[in-house]
């Protein structure tokens, strides 16, 4: 099949696609993340071969999908060589299906009593490693049916599991691929941009070699801004309340929809009633997801376990490496306990300015909007592992900044961290990666200012 549809291929393009292919393989079944410089190398280069092929491709589309499944189906009976958060998935689903509720109990908790609740208890545990089997589960009850849903037909079988957890996210890449380049020709933007998020290497290896669920989150998301933008509002806030349950990230966004609705006798005022509706019916969907799970130990445990990312993990951090540096300077100690609680803060405050103070009644300043309020979390947070940057890269396929594709690239010199024994971060690789990111953020916020100028005086 795959020698067949390179042949029909011009010449050029089967070779891109051949090397592209065998170089995934390589990534997906012979790579070692702490061989840093056959990753590096690896990823270089299928990101040049990418750009290469969707340039080259422009009025191939279905030849690119056929290349995006392709991408992914290389990766189908790999074992995640980047991330160990699949152990957890796992468990967590094994879990749901011995009758437990995963946000009631650690994995660590059972292990220590000589207990295994669930098939290969022993193996998942040391797979996941103790910093994550020492916590409760923090994914939200669409991450947990999709757990479940990927252990009923291998619930004693990682590899199994694996499988089932890889075909519902490129299920979910496929989604967001049609209806990705749905809403882009309802914008009057050309349907092909949806490739540099499908056919991008960084998705290709984060979500479906190893296997984050962001992918079923941004395809929630992306169902969801298409079902606004065809003023299909109420079926838009399930959808968004779906993403939400998913992984919590779009929580951030929902301050820019103050401005959406407007009444139609006056479009300059807020169409509170509505608003309120949508809001409403956000809140009310995501709370009858959790229902299943509910309880005060749930509560406790939830809510302790979420402060962990900005109160006490750290890693691939930008402005608050630079605030425990100072508070390093001047106490002798890590303020992250103080830090923790103010960016967070910071990042509430700067949301709210952006919906206030932008004309996000507009869908495209609205989608800009959510890009800088990603943006602006990314930048305060404590954590940024580098698959968080995929919800960048898709809302950046509706806008004309460069930072998404540019910060995509440069991410994977995070992984250097684990080129030692005790994972170690080089500040000085940290320092590189965001000296590039703000580099091209500035010229991205210039450019764009520039733009928006031209175009007020040509009007």
């Amino acid at each position: 099949m795959l020698n067949t549809f390179i042949l029909k291929t011009n010449k050029l393009t089967a070779l891109l696609l051949l090397a592209s292919f065998c170089l995934y393989g390589v990534f997906a079944y012979d790579l070692v993340r702490t061989d840093y410089s056959t990753l590096i190398s690896l990823y270089i280069v299928l990101f040049g071969l990418f750009v290469k092929i969707v340039t080259t491709n422009k009025n191939n589309f279905k030849l690119l999908v056929i290349v995006a499944i392709l991408s992914r189906l290389l990766f189908l009976f790999a074992i995640p060589n980047l991330s160990q958060d699949f152990y957890r998935f796992i468990w967590d689903g094994r879990m749901i299906l011995q009758g437990y509720n995963p946000y009631l109990y650690t994995p660590e908790s059972f292990i220590n009593l000589g207990q295994t609740p669930v098939s290969q208890g022993k193996e998942l545990v040391t797979g996941m490693q103790v910093l994550n089997a020492s916590h409760y589960s923090n994914y939200p009850p669409i991450n947990q049916l999709l757990f479940t849903i990927a252990n009923i037909c291998s619930s004693a079988n990682i590899l199994g599991s694996v499988i089932g957890l890889r075909l519902l996210i490129i299920a979910a890449d496929m989604g967001t691929l049609y209806f990705g380049a749905k809403l882009l020709e309802r914008l009057g933007l050309s349907k092909h941009k949806i490739f540099w998020y499908i056919l991008n290497p960084f998705i290709i290896i984060e979500l479906t070699g190893n296997l984050h669920f962001e992918s079923v989150m941004i395809f929630f998301l992306i169902l969801s801004l298409y079902l606004l933008h065809k003023k299909q509002w109420k079926r838009a806030a399930v959808v968004f309340a779906l993403s939400i349950s998913t992984k919590l990230v779009p929580l951030l966004f929902l301050p820019l929809f103050v401005k959406w609705f407007r009444l139609k006798n006056d479009s300059n005022k807020i169409d509170f009633k509505k608003l309120i509706s949508f809001y409403s019916i956000i809140g009310i969907t995501t709370l009858l997801l959790f229902a299943p799970f509910f309880s005060m130990q749930f509560i406790t445990n939830y809510s302790k376990t979420v402060g962990l990312w900005f109160g006490n993990f750290e890693f691939n951090a930008s402005l608050y490496y630079i605030a425990r540096a100072i508070g390093y300077a001047t106490t002798g100690y890590n303020q992250i306990a103080i830090i923790g609680k103010v960016l967070p803060l910071l990042i509430f405050i700067s949301i709210w300015i952006l919906a206030l103070t932008r004309k996000n009644q507009d869908f495209l300043t609205l989608i800009t909007s959510m890009l800088l309020a990603m943006t602006f979390y990314l930048l305060l947070s404590t954590t940024v592992h580098p698959w968080y940057v995929a919800s960048l890269l898709i809302l950046g396929l509706f806008t004309n900044y460069k930072l998404p594709i540019v910060w995509s690239f440069i991410v994977i010199i995070s992984y250097l961290a684990y080129a030692n024994a005790d994972n170690t971060e080089n500040l000085w690789i940290i320092g590189l990666e965001y000296l590039v990111v703000y580099l091209i953020l500035f010229l991205d916020i210039f450019i764009n200012n520039r733009q928006q100028k031209t175009r007020k005086k040509s009007i």
